[in-house]
């Protein structure tokens, strides 16, 4: 990785061993600042603080070996991500203002995909992890994540089902609870409904009645209108020597006819006027019938104005219109189908709650007897790695229980409370010496001990997780002596199968590390480039001196640093 401008650090490499690498350093030199850079660059939380005062943006940029083919390396070319020879190069920049931006090889991605990556590539582990430990919740999480399959199977079935129920049990207590605003919703569309069955109104009704009832009121005004109009284009039988616009039209185009040969154009003219004849004798015809045709009955009226009276009632009360009576109608029609179905769905829900609060007892059951059988394996695994740090008459062990609740669900038997990961409370127990009885680590466990704990559990997680690498952030604190000695040569062990980075204050641990990293600042208080180097030799030697006894010179403390690393060499 190259660090520049994060916290005390101005511009630093750090090249990590494949196996075992551990970073040293005065306290506040910026050895955490080393697990910080890791973070940011697996996706965690960017914060503007982080960046180094005076500086526009702190970046990290580094370079991760990948194997070909993992989950990590497919997620990365979907994204667009290019590897170079084998690695995925990474980088993150943070902005004093605190705005984020994440490359991954050589594209732009986001954040959050660094954060998928992480967890197929590394396992960051701190002292806030052995807290987190503590809560019985990560305690269920450790077992079912050491389970695999034989867990994750049933427990996913089991997450499915109770979703279904909680659904399902809300419907229920849904309908039933609100069951009396629901008699008096279904009243009120029933009666609804009732009323525009009763009117039967017909879509566009309301607008042809408009038509009608104008036409009907003003009846004698158009008879009259119309008589008139019929007299002034076809004439009057009782007046045989007026003058009509047919009679005229007519007259003018037999005055046409006779001279129209000898001019085409007065011909064209003439032929206008015969249509113009033709169309008044239409209009005329038209006009007689539609006098003829016209009601002005008043009962007719009546009934009309009786009809619109009757579908005002219904616009005023279910819509602006009878097109939207009617919608309302067939909304209402719907909700009361429901609300009248409700008795029926109620035995549905409720037989339908009933099987799968059976099927979630028999999943449950399941579960359990999956998480006792890996708790035993889990347990006598942790016991033995502690054997290996200084805890040679430790036990560890599991006590996995259930809680009675009338409202729970039946296993084996008993009712007992459920959740959504099962009806179990797993709490991890440690003896930390014989005749010591089983309690929880929470109580039983002192700091160091606690260390080591955490330690050996991760050692094992480590023989079924597929991560390649393992960072420890001062997981040894309150861990000295030869159980100091003893966690250094069990992470040693461990770098065998993956790449162990730690960052410890233990000169015990750091002795049985392959590449010891020191973090030191300058005079100005930064670290740069040259501030983060590889210790060899003497170099070495002197660290592990000041280690042990704050003193590089010191004979004594030499003494000790050369007798660590001729330990961790033996061991090797």
């Amino acid at each position: 990785m190259r660090i520049r401008s994060l916290g005390v650090i101005d511009d630093a490499v750090v090249e990590l061993s494949p196996g075992f690498t551990a970073v040293t350093g005065e306290t506040g030199a910026g050895k955490t600042m080393v697990v910080t850079s890791l973070g940011l660059l697996l996706g965690g939380r960017a914060d503007a603080a982080l960046v180094r005062i005076g500086a526009r943006n702190a970046v990290v940029e580094g370079r991760i070996a990948v194997p070909e083919g993992s989950p990590a390396v497919v997620r990365a070319e979907e994204a667009g991500a290019e590897l170079d020879e084998g690695t995925l190069l990474v980088s993150r920049t943070v902005s004093a203002e605190g705005r984020s931006r994440a490359h991954l090889g050589g594209r732009s991605v986001p954040v959050g995909l660094l954060a998928e990556l992480a967890d197929d590539l590394v396992a960051v582990h701190g002292q806030s992890d052995q807290q987190g430990l503590l809560k019985l919740s990560r305690q269920r999480q450790a077992l079912d994540r050491y389970a695999g399959y034989a867990v994750a199977v049933p427990l996913g079935k089991y997450a499915e089902a109770y979703k279904r129920l909680r659904a399902v049990t809300a419907e229920l207590e849904e309908i039933t609870t609100r069951a009396r605003e629901r008699a008096q919703e279904a009243d009120l569309l029933r009666f609804g409904l009732e009323e525009i069955a009763a009117v039967e109104p017909r879509a566009g009704e309301d607008t042809e009645l408009a038509e009608e009832a104008e036409r009907l009121g003003h009846a004698e005004a158009l008879a009259s209108a119309a008589a008139v109009a019929h007299a002034a284009l076809a004439g009057n039988p009782e007046d045989p020597e007026g003058v009509d616009a047919g009679t005229l039209v007519a007259g003018a185009q037999r005055a046409l006819e006779a001279v129209r040969a000898h001019d085409p154009a007065l011909a064209a003219l003439t032929d206008r006027i015969g249509e113009i004849g033709i169309l008044l004798r239409d209009v005329a015809g038209e006009l007689a019938g539609y006098a003829d045709d016209l009601d002005a009955d008043p009962l007719r009226l009546a009934a009309v104005e009786e009809r619109r009276a009757a579908l005002t009632a219904l616009t005023r009360k279910y819509g602006e219109d009878v097109a939207e009576v009617l919608a309302w109608a067939e909304r209402s029609a719907a909700r009361l189908g429901e609300l009248e179905g409700d008795d029926e769905r109620i035995g549905e829900l409720t037989a339908e709650r009933d099987a799968l609060r059976s099927e979630l007892g028999a999943l449950a059951q399941e579960l359990s007897e999956a998480r006792a059988e890996a708790a035993e394996r889990f347990a006598a695994a942790v016991t033995e790695e502690l054997a290996s740090l200084a805890m040679p008459h430790a036990r560890v062990s599991f006590d996995i229980r259930q809680t009675e609740d009338p409202d729970g669900v039946e296993v084996n038997g008993r009712t007992v409370a459920y959740g959504p990961s099962g009806v179990d409370e797993v709490e991890l127990l440690l003896a930390p010496h014989p005749g010591a009885p089983p309690r929880p680590i929470a109580k039983g466990a002192s700091g160091g001990e606690l260390s080591r704990v955490m330690l050996a559990v991760e050692v094992v997680f480590a023989g079924t997780d597929p991560v390649p690498t393992y960072l420890f952030d001062e997981v040894d604190a309150g861990v000295g002596g030869k159980a100091a000695v003893e966690i250094g040569r069990r992470l040693a062990r461990l770098a065998k199968k993956a790449q162990v980075v730690v960052v410890t204050h233990l000169p015990q641990v750091a002795a049985f590390a392959d590449r010891q990293l020191l973090v030191e600042k300058t005079d100005d208080g930064s670290v740069t480039r040259s501030g983060v180097k590889v210790l060899e030799g003497e170099d070495r030697v002197r660290e592990l001196s000041r280690m042990l006894a704050g003193q590089e010179d010191s004979e004594t403390a030499r003494a000790h640093a050369e007798e660590l690393l001729a330990t961790a060499r033996a061991d090797a």
